[in-house]
């Protein structure tokens, strides 16, 4: 089992990953919402929504969130911010224990692309979306993002001859709007739109004093032996040249289909 489909991992980083990645992938998730109107009335699903950086931005606009996740970990964070129009319920977005055509818009910011049945949980999407819903889908270009995206850089410098964890293989697959439309209607959706969004993730070279706070997600990081830890900060010091952060642009595609 590869560690991003363990929900006992995801469990152990919930709150690092609240902290760290979550207002990163919130500004993706606001994108996300932005092409799709929602107000009091709308039932919103959020699949493998992590510490729920979707489900809490589309909770503000009235809607009624159900949040689902496999880690219990990361449910808990979405529960513990005590949101009276989310719910958060621990499913597997390839089985989702939910009626047919239950949601108006259905979404998977950054959680369906991890899947190892990736098809299947997109056709699960569809399944729940109403007929006339939404069903939106985020996923990374190839090399990723964030620190995942620099410490993949790093590691190619530094490490050349040793080949990092592959990215999942939904990542590879959709990587081009033609695939990532081709898939949505394989799925059961009609009409994908694909937008290319692109957001800088800043990173505070201070923080790499601590750089487990900075890359300590990543198994790319945590196989790394005490001294080639110190040699990718070493790197990424190099990299800021100077400067109090380091900038890197990260590159998502973000779908919006019809049911």
């Amino acid at each position: 089992m590869r560690a991003f489909e363990d929900p006992e991992r995801w469990d152990a980083v919930a709150r690092h990953y609240e902290e760290t990645a979550h207002p990163f992938t919130a500004r993706f998730a606001e994108a996300a919402l932005a092409r799709v109107p929602l107000d009091a009335r709308s039932r919103v699903l959020d699949v493998a929504a992590g510490t729920g950086a979707l489900a809490r931005a589309a909770a503000r606009t009235g809607a009624q969130v159900l949040a689902t996740d496999f880690s219990p970990g990361m449910v808990a964070r979405i529960a513990a911010a005590g949101l009276q129009n989310v719910e958060a319920r621990v499913m597997d977005g390839q089985a989702l224990a939910l009626p047919d055509g239950a949601f108006d818009a259905v979404f998977s910011i950054f959680g369906v692309i991890m899947f190892p049945d990736w098809r299947r949980g997109l056709s699960e999407m569809a399944r729940v979306t109403r007929p006339g819903g939404t069903g939106v889908v985020a996923t990374w270009r190839d090399e990723g993002a964030a620190s995942f995206l620099l410490l993949g850089r790093i590691r190619r410098t530094l490490f050349p001859e040793r080949a990092g964890l592959p990215m999942p293989e939904a990542v590879r697959a959709l990587s081009t709007p033609q695939d990532f439309a081709r898939e949505l209607v394989a799925a059961g959706y009609r009409d994908p739109e694909i937008a290319v969004v692109v957001h800088d993730y800043v990173l505070d070279v201070a923080a790499l004093a601590d750089p487990e706070t900075v890359f300590g997600l990543s198994p790319d990081w945590t196989g790394l032996g005490a001294a080639d830890q110190a040699a990718v900060v070493a790197e990424a010091r190099r990299m800021a040249a100077g400067q109090a952060s380091l900038r890197i642009p990260s590159t998502a595609l973000v779908a919006v289909a019809r049911r």
